[in-house]
């Protein structure tokens, strides 16, 4: 019961800092999804950072784990509306934009996990 409070707790956070991160203003959000372009990235360089953290037997509680990596990051990366976005760059006849997108996500999202991964078992 405790791990799924400390989800719950780290979802919360993730989510709050999702919905303010969402708000930081950007000119055109409808002809490209920066924000949650960059909120993704952000997401998958922490936890990067944290499962780096946890491969270099960093003494970190597997209850802090859940809060961050599940809870927090859980909460705060955004796949759902990644794809919700793509389909309605799709559906308004954005292609190019819409491929762009995942290409962007996705490459940029792994190579942020990397890079994170790296700096920390360096």
């Amino acid at each position: 019961m405790i791990d799924c409070l400390a989800v719950g707790v780290g979802g919360f956070v993730g989510s709050v800092a999702r919905y303010l991160a969402g708000k930081i203003p950007v000119p055109n959000p409808a002809a490209f999804p920066i924000n949650t372009l960059l909120i993704n990235i952000a997401g998958s360089f922490v936890i990067g950072c944290l499962a780096a953290l946890a491969a270099r037997n960093a003494p970190i509680h597997p209850r802090l784990m859940l809060f961050l990596k599940v809870g927090i990051c859980g909460g705060f990366t955004t796949f759902s509306t990644f794809s919700l976005e793509t389909s309605e760059l799709i559906r308004s006849g954005a292609y190019t934009a819409a491929v762009l997108y995942v290409l962007l996500s996705a490459g940029l999202g792994i190579l942020a996990v990397i890079l994170a991964q790296n700096l920390i078992l360096q």
